[in-house]
């Protein structure tokens, strides 16, 4: 299957700092670039707890549309789908003190995580013990069950980081919302699907190469393949493959109650993912599992990947309530709960 080679770009090499220019200005009111990282425009209060992610380029929104009142207070862009270094890091950390401690939130890939551990040893070589580093993680292809930690991280971290966003933002301690954050890890699985890989947009190489009329379910964000190619048949029929799975997984069962996430990898339609959604909230209600809140959408792509990521997070009444809270991002903005407003 062919896939896109030609972008409205200018130089290859200046494709992120374009971006983040373009993004950045066009959401002033709610962040602004300051020395390469994306901050808030308006800073959290002094003594709440600093929340800081550093992620490769080429997944927007994640994560520069996901800093703002509610959610994070920096994200340290780093090249296409390369994790940010460690003194970029460091610098992160340094701006996203309110000083109450921050919390570096780790996506479970081989160079987030070891980037993330030399920061964190300059930041405590340099005499700071107010900083946590809390390692994230969802996808149930990348490893079998009984070894979750080696897991990697996907579009189900969006519940992470959402709860503890709201979670910091209401005063939490630094150890209480690294609990969180592990807390909501736990309760979170979820599982890609991809019709059609995207190319690189710096070298122009395809990501991966998947024949016409077949689907590969168990994909990477970056189009690592963990598991099958089937042929496509129907949308019901791929999500009896996949929603089985992800809520056996996490061991969901009659009576619980879950947010379910149906995010769109790059270039699927509303029309596709409704569909999608449709399925999902069927198996879901045919095993007595209650969906809390769903959303669908692009909120963390890999380009214009054809494909999905199906994600359930099993709630109780405190996440619940920090789902439901205020958040004010440029990639997502919610008011709350539907009777005060709605999400976007």
């Amino acid at each position: 299957m062919s896939v896109r080679t030609t972008r409205f770009i200018n130089d290859p090499q200046t494709i992120v700092a374009d971006m983040l220019d373009g993004y950045c200005a066009a959401h002033e009111d709610i962040i602004r670039l300051h020395d390469g990282l994306v901050v808030r425009a308006t800073s959290k209060r002094p003594g709440k707890v600093g929340l800081v992610i550093g992620n490769g380029s080429g997944h927007e929104p994640a994560m520069i549309g996901w800093v703002g009142p509610g959610l994070f207070d920096v994200n340290v862009p780093g090249p296409v789908f390369t994790a940010p270094g460690p003194s970029r890091l460091v610098a992160g950390i340094t701006a996203g003190d309110r000083g109450a401690g921050v919390l570096l939130c780790v996506s479970n890939h081989a160079g987030d995580v070891l980037n993330a551990e030399m920061a964190l040893e300059r930041v405590r070589q340099a005499g700071r013990d107010d900083v946590e580093m809390v390692i994230l993680y969802d996808d149930i292809a990348s490893a079998p069950k009984g070894q979750e930690p080696d897991r990697r991280g996907a579009a189900g971290l969006f519940f992470v980081w959402k709860i503890v966003g709201a979670y910091a933002e209401e005063g939490a301690s630094l150890l209480a919302s690294k609990a969180m954050a592990e807390r909501v890890r736990d309760a979170t699985r979820s599982l890609s699907a991809t019709l059609r890989s995207c190319t690189h947009p710096v070298t122009g190489l395809p990501l991966a190469d998947i024949p016409e009329g077949e689907v590969v379910i168990g994909v990477g964000v970056h189009g690592e393949s963990h598991g099958n190619t089937n042929s496509v048949t129907t949308a019901d029929s791929i999500m009896d493959i996949m929603v089985p799975q992800v809520v056996d997984d996490l061991g969901c069962r009659s009576g619980d109650e879950v947010c379910l996430l149906i995010n769109n990898a790059g270039s699927l339609t509303v029309m596709e993912l409704s569909i999608l959604y449709r399925r999902a909230a069927q198996i879901l209600a045919e095993r007595n599992i209650q969906v809390h809140r769903a959303w669908l959408g692009p909120y963390a792509t890999t380009q214009d990947t054809a494909g999905f990521t199906v994600a359930i997070c099993r709630v109780d009444a405190e996440m619940k309530r920090l789902y439901d809270a205020p958040a004010h991002g440029a990639g997502i903005q919610f008011a709350g709960p539907a009777s005060d407003g709605e999400a976007s």
